[in-house]
This record gives C-alpha cells, structure tokens and sequence, in this order.
C-alpha cells in the first residue's frame, strides 16, 4: 500500500497523462502574476504529482523509492526566470532541484556506491526534524570504459531558434570535444524523416564529428518514435561490451509524427533497455516544450533527464559533469524503515514519481534510477518524532545492480542517534534544506511551514565552502532575482 496516485507503470501513464497541464507562456510583472498586456504562446506540458504526505509510522513505517539523478527542473527554472516567464508550480520537482548540486559526500571505498545519513531540526518546523540520506558513485577516472554514444538530435521547425537547435548543437560539439579514440559516434535527426548525418566514428574524429553537427537545420514536421528506433539500432550495432552505450537525445519533445504518446514512447523504451543501451535526454527551450513525456521517457529508458538553458548548463552537463554520462549503478532503490517507537510521522520531500511499492525493493525486474560516476543524489524526510522520544529514527537498506548484472547488491546503514541542531548540522544539511525550502516556496506547498525567500538566502549563503563549480554562488544570485519579483 504505497502512495497510489504516484506508481508509474504503463497501465497507470495513460491516466498521468490526462492530468498533463499546459501552459501559455505570458510575462509577468511579480512571480505568479502575468501582465494583462502578456501574450501567450504554444504551452509547455508537465504532469502534476502532487506531493508526497505524511504517513503514521505505526501504520506503514516502511518508505520505498528509486533514487533520482536529474537536475532539469532546477535548470528549467532558471531557464523560465532569465526569460521573464511564470514558474508553472508542476514545473517544480524539489529532488531535481537538490540533485542539481553537488555535495561533499564521501567517495565508495568497497562498493560502486557509499552511503551516509544525518538528522537535525528541520528548520521551517522547529518542532520537526530533516534526516537527510547522502548517495556518491564512485569515479571511474582511472578506468573510464569506452563509450559508444548515438547524437539524436531533434531539427524539427520547432526546434529553429537560438534557445533550441543552436544550444544543442554547441553542447554536442562540447560533448564530441571530450572524447578519444577508444570511444565511437553516430549521429542521427529527425524532422519529416529521420536521417543519418553521420555513420559511427572513432571519438578521436573530432572535426568530422563536428562538421556533422555544425551542418545541422531545423525545419519540418516531427518523427521522434522512428527516429528513437533508429537510434537504438546503432547503437545496438557497435554495442561495446563493457562500455558506456548510450543514446543522448536533444529535443522539445514536440514529437507529432509516427509514435507520439507518451505511453508509447515508454513501452519502447523499456523493450530496449534490456539491451543495455541508456538514455539521456536534454530539453530545450519553451513555448513548446513537452517536459511531461521528457522526463517519463527518460525515467523509464534506464537514463537521465537535463534541460539546458544557457551555455554554462552546457558546460555543466557536458563537460565539468561529463563522468555522469557512465553508469555505475542501476536500478538504485531506497527503503528507510522508521521505527515507530521514535518516529510519530514521516513525509519524503519529492520523489512523488520515484516512489515503489515495498514490495519491488527486492525484486531484481522491477525499474528503478541509475547513478553516475563521481554523482551525488540527496534525499530528505521531515519527521514528526515521537513524543517525549529520543533514538534512533530508524535505518535504511539500498539496493542497485551493478553494469552489466542482472542481480543486485545489498547495503545497509541504521541511522545514528544524533540530532543535532539546524545551527550545528552539516552544510551539505544546511544546503539541501535551503534548496528544498526553495522548491517548497515555489510550490507553494501545503507543507512549506515558516520558509521565506531570505531564510532560505540565509540558510544556502552560509553553506558554500564546498562549491567547486560555483553553483552555489549561482544560486545566491537567483534568490536574490526571485526575492524582487515576490
């Protein structure tokens, strides 16, 4: 008995799918208040969730989910802010917003994996605690696997303008420049047909390579399904054997010709993924960006989810977090079992389309997320404690397979007995709480308690010693946007 309108599976996408919101993009002069004078456009689509509540630790102590990897809804909304567009409150996926940054977990020692928790206050709700659960994938720096890499890249007429085929063929070419000659390359696209631009070749060919990719137009109607089997054709063609063996698709999702549904694209999806080919997909753009289907598909084709807003999110997912791009463990599943002698109440902030049925933890067929090399993912449960109780909450166990296997690892950490004060907890703790209170702010959450824009300025400007790209500095900044337009 898991929360029942977030179980994703091909029955249950058709009817996500007639909750998708559309939304015109009008500017606006305060966040959430459009101009009378705004125009509005063709809308972007997102699936609205809902948000996961708290659940009676006596009746049900035992929380599952697959972890989440992505960061595009961070990325998306800062996309929406430099433009000048309202932030679609179902455009906000907190776990994507915390899963943006980095964090200064330690490194694997044994497994592909470590593992690491801590509790303290939760600071929007005194009374209330934040366990906070730290994930890192090892580096693969000293032995990297080949990767054979299929560019599928959308030139459809929606995709013509700067902030879509332009951004995305700079990214590609950024993409292309990280590669050697262990590594391979096709390129395919789609508009009214799909075409191979370029037949796999060596990564060291760099400039054939971004040729190909400089020679790109957008025009035409969208045949996104057969491009998307296309693809895996090739891919499965010079599969590597031990390699990193991976689509990366760059579109809006504007896909109207061939197989266009979004429970369609799923079940191919899933029919490949066995083959050990992942998926990632980078967004672009707005006014027509189908995020709804972007972020599903990619959630189901063993891949990732990024959009891309500017040039400095393309040197991010490209370049300075290239190693997420190779797997290290698949199908990574988290279950926390709370012990109700200490725990009233429990609530998981986000993940609200990652959530399993306890059940699925241990069955080795069901989906779950995959994590990259040197990636962090961060999760955080806000806690009712028992009263008068004190102990532990409680301990989780993960399970995640590793490339190429078929049956999954196990590791267990039982949670400390510390709860220390939200002054005195860690900044990775201070952090994550600051950009979950971000996301609680723009959700405008039922549970956002005492958040404000300044408190959660406060909370991340005091915990940026570990910023090793800036990010953090980055956010400071887009608060402090925000604060004008509340």
């Amino acid at each position: 008995m898991k929360r029942i309108f977030i179980a994703l599976s091909i029955l249950s996408i058709i009817a996500v799918a007639c909750s998708e919101v559309e939304y015109g993009l009008n500017t606006y002069d305060s966040l959430g208040k459009f101009n009378s004078s705004g125009e509005g456009g063709e809308g972007d689509r997102y699936t609205d969730y809902g948000e996961n509540p708290f659940i009676k630790a006596n009746e049900d102590p035992v929380s599952t989910f697959g972890v989440d990897a992505d960061g595009a809804s961070y990325a998306n909304m800062r996309g929406y802010l430099s433009d000048g567009y309202r932030i679609p409150e179902e455009a906000v996926r907190i776990e994507e917003f915390i899963n943006y940054f980095n964090f200064d977990y330690p490194d694997p020692t044994v497994e592909n994996v470590s593992l690491h928790s801590e509790t303290s206050v939760c600071p929007w709700n005194e009374e209330h605690y934040l366990l906070r659960i730290g994930i890192k994938g090892k580096d693969l720096v000293e032995d990297r696997p080949p990767a054979n890499f299929v560019f599928l890249i959308d030139v459809s007429g929606s995709m013509d303008s700067e902030d879509k085929i332009d951004v995305l063929k700079s990214g590609f070419k950024r993409l292309a420049e990280q590669l050697t000659e262990q590594d391979r390359v096709a390129i395919v696209t789609y508009s009214g047909e799909v075409e191979v631009k370029l037949q796999s070749v060596p990564g060291s060919e760099t400039n054939k390579i971004k040729n190909a990719i400089d020679g790109l137009r957008a025009g035409g109607s969208t045949a996104g399904g057969a491009a998307m089997q296309m693809a895996y054709d090739i891919a499965e063609e010079n599969y590597i054997d031990g390699g990193n063996n991976r689509i990366v698709l760059g579109t809006d999702g504007d896909v109207n010709v061939g197989v266009t549904s979004t429970d369609a694209l799923i079940e191919m999806v899933q029919d490949k993924r066995d083959l050990g080919i992942y998926l990632t997909i980078c967004g672009v753009g707005h006014g027509n960006l189908n995020e709804s289907m972007m972020e599903q598909v990619a959630n189901k084709g063993d891949g990732n989810y990024e959009y891309i807003d500017n040039g400095d999110q393309i040197y991010k997912v490209f370049v300075q977090e290239y190693d997420k791009f190779f797997t290290v463990a698949k199908d990574a599943k988290i279950q926390v079992t709370f012990d109700s002698m200490t725990v009233d109440s429990y609530r998981l902030i986000g993940y609200e389309n990652r959530v399993l049925e306890d059940a699925e933890f241990e069955d080795d067929s069901a989906d779950a997320g995959e994590i990259g090399a040197t990636q962090t993912i961060t999760a955080l449960y806000q806690v009712v404690p028992g009263e008068g109780s004190s102990g532990s909450f409680g301990s989780m166990e993960f399970r995640y397979k590793k490339p190429g296997e078929d049956q999954s690892r196990l590791i267990s950490l039982p949670f400390d007995n510390s709860r220390s004060s939200f002054e005195s907890a860690s900044e990775n703790m201070r952090f994550a709480a600051s950009v979950a209170g971000l996301g609680l702010l723009l959700k405008d959450s039922e549970y956002k308690g005492s958040v404000s824009f300044n408190r959660v300025r406060e909370w991340g400007d005091q915990a940026r010693t570990f910023d090793p790209y800036g990010f953090r500095e980055e956010y400071i900044s887009l608060i402090d946007k925000l604060k004008t337009m509340d």
